[in-house]
């Protein structure tokens, strides 16, 4: 398998189950999203994150950003969702993550959250991801993300 970018504008869309033997390092994937209004109003509703900063427009207005922003979390949960529908897909298990905002984002915003497979340890199944999400060429969020990878035979086996 030769390492490549999948990009699909529905995150929902899930991509084939992986093995770990399937891996190797330097493949990639990504997911588009554009944050609305709407998803930032959820997400708070979700987590109970209120922040005025993500919902009021007219508190954000006065801050240093000019308008409302993302939840840094929200912008980190598309890295979730590439890992869990694209690269590694179904089946892998997220079990830690480093993140750096490194910039807001803000509502209309089209943010490209990608992966890329930076190392692979086969006698524990992980592999190790960089993360990165950009708003045009804006890197707002990076790190690193650790993931245990079912191997052919344990997806075999879930299946029987």
């Amino acid at each position: 398998m030769t390492a490549a970018l999948v990009t699909d504008d529905d995150p929902h869309h899930h991509g084939p189950q992986l093995a770990f033997e399937d891996l190797e390092v330097g493949q990639s994937a990504a997911i588009r999203q554009t944050v609305t209004s709407d998803d930032v109003r959820r997400f708070a509703q979700l987590t109970g994150d209120t922040n005025p900063i993500h919902l009021s427009e007219a508190y954000a207005a006065n801050t240093r950003f000019g308008g409302r922003i993302a939840h840094g979390l929200y912008t980190a949960s598309l890295i979730s969702a590439v890992l869990g529908t694209k690269l590694p897909g179904p089946g892998a298990v997220y079990l830690s993550q480093t993140i750096k905002f490194r910039a807001p984002v803000f509502i209309g915003d089209e943010v490209l959250a990608q992966v890329e497979i930076t190392a692979l340890d086969p006698g524990r199944q992980r592999a190790t991801f960089f993360c990165t999400c950009t708003v045009g060429e804006k890197v707002v969020l990076d790190g690193e993300a650790q993931i245990m990878v079912p191997t052919r035979d344990e997806i075999e086996a879930e299946l029987a």
